[in-house]
């Protein structure tokens, strides 16, 4: 059963929400009632697949075992780095052996939805060791990572707003209202994914570059080879906003039936003004988590060690990490990693720019500059997603090879 892919899940969502809104609106809370709904989710998910739900249930010990050693090494005083930084490896190791496994075609400790839920359980441990989670339940922790919602494709929660939803008794008006929006971005998300994304899929061309991005398109763009190739990757780029943009619509409108208010993903990402305001709009959580966990924390640590001459080359280093881990997240490929290099290399040239060129300063909130400056990024991010869709790459491979 796919999460909102199949018609068999929507027959359990409906199922499983019913008791929730009852609960919801008798001002009850719904937490236990949504771990239970979870667990059985989870399972359908993987009814199908043994292997994968070995390697979810071996993820899942290795996490929870990390947390409480972690958890335990800080409440007890001695604030072990040794056991934080075991604990982040043990925890991180899945994904790591998945990804790499995956470039050789074999898979190793994956299954659906391993990417997002390692990002939760590092935030976790992250957050022990910052001193912002003192105590941590087991059913807290399981239902944050095991909660069926956002289990395969996000957005990705942070533990405490997840936790302090999940604990809250809503009144019935309250509840009433997230219930109502709940079921419009359920709907809205319906829409976007299986009626819009499809229109953009049928658009594309069925050749090899198709192929890579995983979509089975019927409907050739018309014209001659480059304005194809053109065309394609802006088609490529609303399919997959339509897509994905759906698919986060629907965890979110699931997590409101559920009580949980799982943030917004995306945010007009088409409207921005630079690739800094793209990535304030475009895949929100995780460029958020990377900039709280991975960003910052390298800025901290370049600036305290002093690696760099100014506060400005340390800010263009951290995002060429932020970037390329982001890219190797979503997978070990050429395709990813230049996807991620790419956007390290303009957030780094946007960062220069804005912070030196007297000519932006002066012209920034003009009209026509900002007319310019939105046309320019927009080009910017087609190239990208025609660089995580393969296109680019497959382009190229054509050329060396004639």
């Amino acid at each position: 059963m796919g999460f909102y892919t199949s018609p068999s899940f929507f027959m359990a969502l409906a199922a499983a929400v019913v008791p929730a809104a009852v609960l919801g609106f008798m001002e009850r809370r719904i937490k236990y009632y949504g771990f239970a709904a979870s667990c059985v989710m989870v399972g359908l998910l993987f009814s199908g697949s043994p292997a994968g739900a070995a390697a979810f249930a071996v993820f899942l010990t290795v996490a929870f075992a990390s947390m409480r050693a972690t958890l335990a090494s800080w409440k007890g005083g001695c604030k072990s780095m040794a056991v934080y930084r075991a604990s982040l490896v043990a925890t991180i190791a899945p994904l790591v052996i998945y990804k790499v496994g995956a470039v050789f075609d074999a898979n190793l400790l994956g299954f659906i939805g391993i990417s997002y839920l390692t990002f939760k359980a590092v935030q976790v441990l992250i957050e022990i060791r910052d001193g912002l989670i003192d105590d941590l339940g087991v059913i807290d922790y399981l239902y944050f990572l095991t909660f069926f919602a956002t289990f395969t494709s996000g957005p990705i929660d942070r533990s405490r707003r997840f936790r302090e939803d999940a604990d809250r008794r809503l009144s019935r008006s309250e509840y009433a209202d997230l219930f109502s929006r709940g079921i419009l971005f359920l709907l809205a998300g319906a829409v976007s994914q299986l009626v819009l994304a499809t229109i953009a899929q049928t658009a594309l061309d069925p050749s090899a570059t198709a192929q890579l991005a995983g979509v089975p398109a019927v409907i050739s763009v018309p014209g001659p080879a480059p304005v194809r190739t053109i065309a394609r990757a802006y088609v490529y780029t609303l399919y997959l906003f339509f897509d994905f943009a759906g698919y986060s619509l629907m965890a979110v409108g699931a997590s409101y039936c559920f009580g949980i208010a799982t943030p917004q993903n995306f945010r007009a990402p088409f409207a921005a003004q630079d690739m800094k305001d793209f990535w304030n709009r475009w895949h929100i959580t995780l460029s958020t988590w990377l900039r709280d966990f991975v960003f910052m924390r390298f800025v901290r640590m370049a600036s305290k060690r002093k690696l760099f001459s100014s506060r400005l080359h340390t800010a263009c280093a951290a995002y060429l990490v932020d970037m390329l881990l982001m890219g190797a997240w979503h997978g070990l490929t050429l395709d990813y990693l230049a996807y991620g290099l790419y956007h390290g290399v303009l957030l780094a040239l946007t960062e220069v720019y804005q912070k030196r060129s007297a000519f932006y300063k002066r012209n920034k909130r003009k009209r026509w500059y900002r007319a310019l400056s939105w046309f320019v990024t927009m080009q910017l991010v087609v190239i990208g997603f025609a660089l995580f869709s393969g296109q680019l790459t497959h382009i190229i491979e054509r050329i060396i090879n004639g």
